[in-house]
């Protein structure tokens, strides 16, 4: 008797081993396999995904010239999404890239400065990137999105303040959710190096770059 429970006890854990390797790499329990390893993480399946509807959105920059006016551009070319459970937002991860190769100040001259090594380097940076760590409540429609930012090689944690906006469904069925996200960077600390001064000694260009990010995110 001893014999069989232990035999039934060994099928037991062999079935239950077996359930849940292919319940990993099944349909209904997704599973993600880190590289060069064989353990793998479960992907949330109640998680919501947000697409960017770019041609509601916008991503653009102002930056200080000769200490008396702002020159301001934006980027044509970008991308994003949104994931997470809660109504709130609270708990969503937020990732965003742009194509420097798209930056827009309308000026030609201007704009491929920008790209050349003095600033971006599109040919070796081609995006900037951000890769969001936490999304923290503080009141009413009022956020903070702490993450990653990468421009060139370089990478620095930032902290953007975010306003929401209602969620609304549009004439098609599609639920709509709508961000402004604000952030102040010196563009010295990711090498956008180029500078030189006035004949009082002030910046052509400032050092500091106000960046606004308007969004309008699709719910999958």
């Amino acid at each position: 008797m001893k014999k069989a429970r232990l035999f039934s006890a060994a099928i037991l854990l062999v079935v239950t081993i077996s359930f849940l390797a292919f319940g990993l790499k099944s349909d209904k329990m997704v599973g993600i396999k880190a590289a060069n390893s064989n353990v793998y993480t479960i992907a949330n399946p109640d998680a919501t995904t947000w697409t960017l509807d770019r041609s509601h959105s916008s991503i653009s920059f102002a930056v200080e010239h000769l200490m008396v006016s702002e020159v301001e551009g934006k980027f044509r070319k970008f991308e994003g999404t949104m994931t997470g459970e809660k109504d709130d937002y609270s708990d969503a991860a937020v990732d965003f890239k742009a194509e420097v190769n798209s930056i827009d100040t309308d000026d030609d001259k201007r704009d491929g400065h920008l790209k050349s090594d003095d600033f971006f380097n599109a040919d070796k940076y081609p995006n900037i990137s951000f890769k969001s760590k936490t999304f923290k409540k503080l009141s009413g429609n009022k956020y903070l999105l702490t993450g990653d930012l990468t421009i060139r090689d370089i990478t620095k944690s930032v902290t953007w303040s975010v306003v929401s906006k209602p969620t609304v469904k549009d004439p098609w069925g599609n639920t709509k959710a709508g961000f402004t996200a604000s952030l102040t960077v010196n563009r010295f600390d990711y090498n956008l190096k180029w500078n030189t001064l006035t004949e009082a000694g002030g910046a052509v260009v400032g050092k500091d770059v106000n960046i606004k990010v308007n969004v309008e995110f699709t719910k999958k």
